[in-house]
This record gives C-alpha cells, sequence and structure tokens, in this order.
C-alpha cells in the first residue's frame, strides 16, 4: 500500500479543503502571491499551528479566492520558479529550521491551474524561516514572539506530544489500518498468537499505542506504529525518508560505489532482514589454526546489531531529509544518525543513555531488538576484544552521531590515536566490570608477549599523558599498579 498523491486525489483533497467556511489556522488561500519571502513565512506559521492544532499536516493552495473559496486558477508554477537563480524549493528549504518536510502539487481544476502546497507539522522546536518563527493567529500571519501566550501554549505542546505518539496516517477504516502495518509480524515479535478475527487485531494495536481511534470511530496509525511495522515507510509522507540506507564502497573512501539499498520495512520488521544483508556484504577474516583454515566474519555481529539499534533509537527524528545509514568501506564500517548524542561520547560506555524516543526504545528493548538500557555499548567494546580488532570510535559531529568499527590490525601498524583510544576503552570496560585495568590485562587484549611488556606500559603511559586515565594507587609498585578512568578519580 502506498501513500496516494495521484492528481486524483490532491483534487479531491483540495475539494475538501474547499468545504471549511474560512481560513484556518492550518489552512491558507491564495490567488496569484508567490512572493519565495512570504511563502518560507507561511510554511513557518502554518507548521506551527498544525502542531498547536494537533494536525497532521498544514496546506497552502494557490488559484482560490480566499473569501469566496471559488477557483480562480493560478500563474504559479513552483517546479519552474526560481529566487535568484535557485530553485524555490531548494532555497526555501535552506532557509528553513529545522528543515520540515513540504511538497508542492500542481494540478487542474476544471482547466483551472491549482497549487497545493502540503507541509508537516512542527516537532520539537518551532520552525523558522529565515531566523524568524511564525504563527497564525485566526487567519492571520503573525510572528511567534508577539503572542507569548501562543509561544508557550506550542511548548507545552512539545513537551506533552512525543514523537511517537504523533499522527503518521489518518482517517483509516481498519481494513485500511492493516493494509498499513505487518501486523502478523507484530504479533511475532510480542510473542503471542495471531488473533482470528480483525476487531482483536486492532484492540492490541491500540493497547500498544501503534493506533488510536478518532472520535469518527476512524484510525490512525501513530509514527511508532509506522516506525517499527510499516510494510513500506514510503507509505508514510513524512517518514519516508527514514528509510535506512546501506552503502557499500569499492575501498577505504566514497570514490566508488559497489551498491546501495534502502530498507523500507518498518524498524521492527526490517531489523533482521537488515542485519543479515549487512553480514552478507561485510568481509571476511580467513584465520590459520593449528590444523586447518577458518573464515570468520570480520566484524562481531552482536556489535552491528548493537550499534545499528542504537542509531535507530537515538536518532533525531525532527531532522528530515536524512535516515540512518550504514557506510561499508573495505577497512571500517560506519553507522551513523541524525542528532548528536545526550551524553558525552567518551562516557557511552558508563553512562545509562539518555534516548530522545524512550516509548520506541522501550518497545524495541521489549522485542528484543536491542538490549537493556545501559549494556548495549560495553558489549560492543568487549566484543572488538575478543576479536582483537581496533576500538571503535564515538564521535559527534555535526548534528550527527558516527560509530565507527574498525577491521583487523595489527599492533604495529596501529597509530598512536588508535592505541591510546583501545587502551581507554579497555580500562573503561574493566571498570565498569568493578575490575581495575593493569599491564597483564591491556596486554591480553592486545595480546601481546610478556616479554614485550614494556610495549604496553608505553601504551598505559600514552594514555595517562592524554588525561584519559589515572593510576589508581601510585603507592603501588609499577608491575602491580591499576588504573582506572580519569572521571573516576
Amino acid at each position: 500500500m502506498s501513500v496516494d498523491r495521484s492528481d486524483e486525489f490532491i483534487i479531491s483533497l483540495i475539494q475538501e479543503l474547499l468545504k471549511q467556511p474560512n481560513e484556518t489556522e492550518w489552512l491558507e488561500f491564495k490567488h496569484n502571491n508567490k512572493t519565495p519571502q512570504l511563502i518560507g513565512e507561511y510554511i513557518s506559521a502554518l507548521s506551527n499551528s498544525a502542531a498547536l492544532n494537533g494536525k497532521t499536516n498544514a496546506y497552502m493552495v494557490w488559484g482560490i479566492d480566499d473569501k469566496t473559496h471559488k477557483i480562480l486558477g493560478t500563474t504559479f508554477k513552483p517546479s519552474v520558479t526560481k529566487n535568484g537563480g535557485e530553485a524555490l524549493e531548494n532555497w526555501l528549504l535552506r532557509l528553513l529550521e529545522p528543515k520540515i518536510d513540504f511538497k508542492f502539487y500542481e494540478v487542474k481544476i476544471d482547466d483551472n491551474d491549482v497549487v497545493l502546497l502540503e507541509i508537516a507539522p512542527a516537532y520539537r522546536h518551532p520552525v523558522r524561516f529565515n531566523g524568524v518563527e511564525y504563527i497564525r493567529l485566526s487567519s492571520h500571519k503573525k510572528k511567534l514572539k508577539e503572542l507569548p501566550e501562543k509561544e508557550r501554549e506550542l511548548w507545552r505542546v512539545f513537551d506533552k506530544i512525543p514523537f511517537e505518539k504523533q499522527v503518521a496516517v489518518d482517517n483509516l477504516d481498519e481494513s485500511e489500518v492493516l493494509g498499513y502495518l505487518e501486523y502478523v509480524s507484530y504479533f511475532d515479535l510480542i510473542g503471542l498468537p495471531l488473533p482470528e478475527n480483525r476487531k482483536a487485531i486492532i484492540e492490541s494495536l491500540e493497547s500498544n499505542e501503534l493506533i488510536c481511534k478518532s472520535q469518527n470511530g476512524k484510525y490512525s496509525i501513530t509514527n511508532l506504529g509506522a516506525i517499527l511495522f510499516a510494510k513500506d515507510l514510503y507509505s508514510f509522507n513524512h517518514l519516508r525518508r527514514k528509510a535506512i540506507r546501506v552503502i557499500q564502497y569499492k575501498d577505504n573512501s566514497k570514490l566508488e560505489t559497489i551498491k546501495e539499498k534502502e530498507i523500507r520495512k518498518g524498524y521492527a520488521v526490517g531489523f533482521e532482514g537488515l542485519i543479515e544483508y549487512i553480514n552478507s556484504i561485510l568481509p571476511s577474516n580467513e584465520v590459520i589454526g593449528k590444523a586447518f583454515r577458518k573464515t570468520i566474519q570480520m566484524y562481531p555481529e552482536l556489535s552491528i546489531r548493537e550499534l545499528v539499534a542504537n542509531a535507530i533509537i537515538h536518532q533525531d527524528f525532527s531532522q528530515t531529509g536524512n535516515s540512518v545509514m550504514i557506510e561499508i568501506y573495505s577497512n571500517r564500517i560506519e553507522i551513523t544518525n541524525p542528532g548528536e548524542p545526550l551524553v558525552d561520547t567518551d562516557r557511552f560506555l558508563d553512562t545509562p543513555p539518555k534516548s530522545r524516543n524512550e516509548i520506541l526504545a522501550s518497545f524495541m528493548r521489549r522485542i528484543n531488538i536491542c538490549e537493556e538500557r545501559g549494556s548495549g555499548v560495553d558489549k560492543v567494546v568487549a566484543e572488538t576484544e575478543l576479536y582483537q580488532l581496533p576500538a571503535p570510535i564515538f564521535r559527534a559531529t555535526n548534528g550527527y552521531t558516527i560509530s565507527i568499527l574498525f577491521a583487523h590490525k595489527e599492533l604495529k601498524d596501529m597509530n598512536r590515536l588508535d592505541r591510546v583510544r583501545a587502551c581507554y576503552l579497555h580500562c573503561c570496560l574493566r571498570y565498569i566490570q568493578n575490575d581495575f585495568m593493569t599491564n597483564t590485562s591491556l596486554r591480553e587484549r592486545f595480546g601481546i608477549e610478556v616479554k614485550n611488556r614494556s610495549m604496553v606500559s608505553k601504551i598505559i603511559n600514552e594514555t595517562i599523558k592524554d588525561g584519559k586515565i589515572v593510576i589508581y594507587d601510585d603507592t603501588v609498585g609499577t608491575k602491580a599498579r591499576e588504573y582506572i578512568p580519569s572521571w573516576a578519580k
């Protein structure tokens, strides 16, 4: 099932909007006014007002008399309109913050050209255009700062309605709901038998807040239901760009792509297939044992599962036009999600994660897609040590969180930063296990022979110099010393 955005659907939607007795806080009619600055201000105002009024979308329609609602036709053609040489849609998106979804549709009604602009509601933050936030007061556009009561009310809405409880698509009957969602997989994942009748299926979906019933007896699918159990995320206009992307490159750069795949199923129903696909294209290692050769995966599957699940859970859904992305290079795998982390990346190992999407995180823990709160990253680090891999990197940059796993590298090929990072994470891992890092434990982590323990001492001293670890008790002799992370002192 896909979102119907055919000309027939758009025309019927416009005709429904024309039945409104007046313009509203989430609906604006225009004849020919196509000033780019004005359009941007209206996108901000209508988006914020849609959030305030609990609407799935806001709309602006050209070619309509705003008093009589008579169809006049318009000369506005957004598909060919430019501002300063830049395509109108690109120009508008560039000046919007956050970059919400919006889309123009051009149709003909009775030989009249009519344009519909569909606008997503604001989420978590008021939408600004060119640095200014706007809102609607009745049918008038105002600066939000001029209406402090409206501003407070809008922030209360953001605080009250998390992303997961917002509506992805509404006005559905029971059969349409089941057409959008993988409900059979839903019952498999929650460990219950599939009910024999539709009513019981709907009641279960509703009890878990995947759908909700409206006053008119119709149903809405929440973002939680859509993002987890969609048959196709492209069926939900504002979630289609949240489909997870997997890109495999030829070598260590982005210059040449081997293959690219988009996972369009909901995260819960598509997770196992996603992990299976990633594993199928990852490089492997050939290990020579005493009597035979054995091919093993280059990266621990548990680490990949945890990092992908974390990226899904902690992404910032208010960022549009981007999604969780897994990039596979010949020497590493990078997992990126929109949104910088809410805790310091150096403290991922010991600090319980703060999630932007706690309802989503809770449900994914419930169906065993991810570990219990706070127990995932330590497993990632432990697995990389077990596989004798370089330590992972966790990085926050330019509104994104990036986790990097590296392919096998001999100690002699590791640079100073590689060694220090591995030492620090090993020390953190030992500390949260109520133990201390020692020269012996770090030597075992790197697979260094006892006779070369001085190499380990050098790595420890480098890590101390960088302020990452400290000596637990400096009265103890060098050989017996124990170390803890600097933040634990």
